[in-house]
């Protein structure tokens, strides 16, 4: 026998799936784009710090200005996917209390 409730749920599940594929396809994009970005404008300032405070010469500045570039990716995919799940669940609540 069927349940209304369950196929409410399945519904629910389908729809809060396709917002979180949604909100990381766009978190990756916009990784993508704007790590670079964020990456050239402070990498300088690390390793310049890095160098100031703890001494460090030559070849680790590149594992520390490689381990900033991963670090900035990854803090702009997690909360690209933060900030863009939360917006396209906010939209859809308000398409569809528009419409009912």
């Amino acid at each position: 026998m069927r349940n209304a409730n369950d196929h409410r749920q399945k519904r629910q599940d389908v729809f809060m799936q396709s917002i979180e594929w949604s909100a990381n396809i766009f978190a990756f994009i916009a990784a993508f784009l704007a790590t670079p970005e964020i990456y050239a404008r402070t990498v300088t300032w690390v390793v310049d710090y890095t160098t100031s405070r703890y001494g460090v010469t030559g070849d680790a500045l590149d594992l520390v200005a490689f381990v900033w570039f991963v670090t900035m990716a990854l803090l702009t995919f997690f909360v690209s996917r933060a900030t863009l799940a939360t917006a396209i669940v906010a939209a859809g609540l308000a398409a569809a209390t528009r419409f009912i």
